[in-house]
């Protein structure tokens, strides 16, 4: 068990160095500490297994839930239903975000949770949320469908297709739940030699590493923490994260 520093509150329902488990026992990206510094959030993995110490991305994000204009709604509301179709697995999207957007969108800028969705194929969605409307949608309004970052990670590929969420530390199996790194000292996959004390980068070069960020096109690459040790290339070395 781990608990969360300083309340003794017994958070984790199993060891949050090895859980790999099918049915899931938290709420994606819940977070849990340990006392010497060190930081998890919990993830469902996606259609491949995990590999301990590298770098993990969220799924790739997918560009046909965007933009999509909606039927009105009243403050309030806990359904939203788009007019636009969209492509969505039953709940792919639960435990994520309607995202109210564009410039000319009523109500822009709420972020709602989404509780729940059925299925749809190149059709209108109907999204249950956990937070009400704020402010009334209109029927020019649009949403982006933002999935949770913890649903469906993947190793962090060499042209980012998501954001950086943490490294792997157990080899957990595709579709199972566990946990990743997201603070602390963590052994990470480096491409080229880690420098002590430099800033690291999620890698363009090779899948699941980091390098150091040395000019301006490293520098536009994610930030992912700072080499505690010089590390050699190929090799998996101590690095302070800085994801949580």
């Amino acid at each position: 068990m781990s608990k969360i520093t300083g309340t003794g509150i017994v958070v984790a329902s199993g060891d949050v160095l090895t859980l790999d488990e099918s049915v899931p026992s938290h709420d994606l990206g819940e977070l849990v500490h340990l006392s010497d510094g060190r930081a998890f959030r919990y993830v469902l993995a996606g259609g491949t297994d995990l590999v301990r110490g590298n770098l993990i991305q969220s799924q790739a994000q997918a560009t046909d839930s965007q933009s999509l204009i909606v039927a009105a709604a009243a403050i309030g509301a806990l359904e939203i239903t788009t007019t636009d179709t969209t492509t969505v697995t039953a709940n792919e999207v639960a435990g994520g975000w309607v995202l109210v957007t564009g410039e000319a969108s009523t109500g822009r800028g709420q972020l709602l949770r989404i509780k729940s969705h059925p299925a749809a194929t190149a059709a209108v969605v109907t999204l249950t949320l956990e937070d009400p409307v704020q402010v009334a949608l209109t029927a020019t309004s649009q949403i982006d469908l933002v999935h949770n970052p913890y649903n469906g990670v993947i190793q962090n590929p060499t042209t980012a297709t998501g954001s950086v969420v943490g490294v792997a530390i157990s080899p957990i199996a595709a579709s199972q739940y566990g946990f990743i790194q997201v603070r602390g000292v963590a052994p990470v996959l480096a491409q080229g030699a880690l420098t002590i004390g430099t800033l690291c980068v999620a890698s363009n070069g090779v899948a699941g590493a980091v390098e150091l960020s040395t000019n301006a096109s490293t520098e536009a690459q994610q930030p992912v923490g700072t080499a505690t040790t010089g590390v050699a290339d190929t090799e998996n070395g101590a690095v302070l994260l800085n994801l949580a």
